[in-house]
């Protein structure tokens, strides 16, 4: 009896354990229709709200798929873009990813809502002439395939792990619906040229920058005999750099809305605020670092807070500029619907930016995890110091560039930097550390670990640079074409 109890007992166990693994199994598999089905409905709630302020008439339904559109845009823009702010704090563990999230969330709806565009050009920043598409019904058609376009292409460009950058998916698509539209003619070919150029220009700006605030570190802190005397030293020089930037920063992109201030002016108020945060820091850092062993995991907790709110800075420039890229087209077509064909300029509504702010914050939430996965950890390892070189060259690239007027993309600044910490690692170690990482002799698997960039992130998201705009333009006017025979 006791035999064919035990028996029966495991038989029970066994089948408990098979349903069990099933269960997991199911949850496994069923998380990512979780984030879809909740998209799905962000982009019904959106269509719903837009119907109920615009109405159900013809052109009504018009204005309520560009906002679905715009809605998918949104959270593409909140799964591949902001990733690139906060993944450095992340792979840091500065930040947890779900604090990371929270936060950039938080930032970039504020962000959007605060300081976001007032007005933005309908044919996105001059990419095409809006007279050669003066026609209503092709304007319409145009935006809404330019926008469509753009976001099915961040869409791709997520699923297979590659941080593009949405303001080329943008203008790729405007520039192909543009010349499905009116032919080649219409293209503002300056500024297209303008815009590959800064394919080259903001990477390495941003590479460079990263590199030197790392060397830096390096030389006047890291290999220092006495690290925390040099750390009390220069990081509130560091800090009050980081200070400065981010108030010129965004002085000049991110309270536009509010408030209009020149390029001199806005360096000169990051000057002040950078020289009075400095004297301010010298205390606080020197009290932070009393007690502190003399090496190198002393040094990054005091990194960490700086580290944190430059995250935070970027996200909320990035909510202001960048939501454009999802709503910038929705307000053009409610424009040509209310009032009647393209403009050089219109007013985004508020029902509208309310759109971009929140979808980009759901699509972080999202689907953000694995981009902030990869730009954190997986092209190279980031500790508090490397991420906040990479953050703080991303503040000064944009102002360096709107100095000189170059269009740059927040995206490639950021995974520039990223890849510049990664390779002046690898240079430092062998030329001035006299490392030998380039011998035959070791088995390969210290050889590959010896390179601190991993190779095939970069060829994969160098090459996910390059057809972008191409792939944007081509998909736009496929589009374009397939709305017009629709429609005819």
């Amino acid at each position: 009896m006791a035999e064919q109890f035990e028996k029966s007992w495991k038989t029970l166990n066994k089948d408990l354990g098979k349903i069990s693994a099933m269960e997991q199994a199911m949850a496994y598999t069923s998380r990512p229709l979780v984030a879809s089905g909740v998209a799905l409905a962000f982009m019904a709630l959106t269509g719903i709200i837009a119907a109920a302020l615009i109405g159900f008439d013809p052109l009504g339904l018009i204005v309520v798929a560009a906002a679905i559109i715009g809605a998918y845009m949104a959270l593409n823009i909140g799964a591949n873009d902001v990733a690139n702010n906060m993944g450095p704090a992340v792979g840091a563990r500065a930040l947890t990813i779900g604090t990371a999230l929270i936060v950039a969330a938080i930032c970039e709806t504020a962000g959007a809502l605060i300081a976001g565009g007032d007005v933005v050009g309908t044919v996105s920043r001059g990419i095409i002439s809006p007279e050669a598409v003066a026609e209503t019904q092709t304007f319409i058609w145009a935006m809404m395939a330019a926008l469509l376009a753009g976001a099915l292409w961040v869409n791709l460009a997520t699923w297979v792990g590659a941080p593009v950058s949405t303001t080329h998916s943008i203008v790729g698509g405007v520039m192909g619906a543009g010349i499905a539209a009116a032919g080649l003619s219409a293209v503002n070919w300056e500024m297209m040229g303008r815009i590959a150029a800064s394919w080259v220009i903001s990477p390495l700006l941003g590479g460079l920058f990263a590199a030197a605030f790392l060397g830096i570190i390096k030389s006047r802190i890291i290999y220092r005999p006495n690290m925390i005397d040099a750390a009390r030293f220069w990081v509130p020089i560091l800090i009050g750099i980081m200070g400065g930037c981010f108030t010129t920063y965004l002085a000049l992109k991110g309270f536009s809305k509010i408030y209009k201030i020149s390029f001199e002016n806005a360096l000169l108020l990051g000057l002040a605020v950078g020289i009075v945060l400095t004297i301010a820091m010298r205390p606080v850092i020197r009290y932070q670092s009393k007690g502190m062993e003399n090496r190198k995991k002393s040094l990054k907790v005091l990194f960490n807070i700086p580290l944190i709110f430059s995250a935070a800075l970027l996200s909320f420039a990035h909510g202001a500029n960048d939501v454009a890229n999802a709503i910038g087209p929705v307000a053009a077509i409610v424009h040509a619907v209310q009032d009647g064909g393209a403009s050089d300029s219109v007013a985004i509504p508020l029902w509208v930016m309310l759109i971009g702010a929140v979808g980009l914050s759901v699509g972080l939430l999202l689907f953000g995890p694995k981009l902030m996965n990869i730009v954190g950890s997986e092209i190279t390892r980031l500790n508090a110091m490397r991420a906040y070189c990479v953050a703080l060259a991303a503040a000064i690239t944009v102002i360096f560039a709107s100095g000189l007027g170059l269009p740059v993309s927040s995206t490639h600044i950021a995974i520039g930097a990223v890849f510049g910490v990664g390779f002046f690692r690898e240079w430092y170690h062998e030329r001035i550390l006299k490392e030998n990482r380039l011998d035959t002799t070791s088995p390969p698997e210290v050889r590959t670990r010896r390179k601190v960039v991993r190779r095939g992130h970069f060829v994969t998201i160098l090459a996910a640079w390059v057809v972008t705009v191409p792939a944007a333009a081509l998909l736009s006017a496929l589009l374009f074409y397939g709305m017009r025979l629709i429609t005819l």
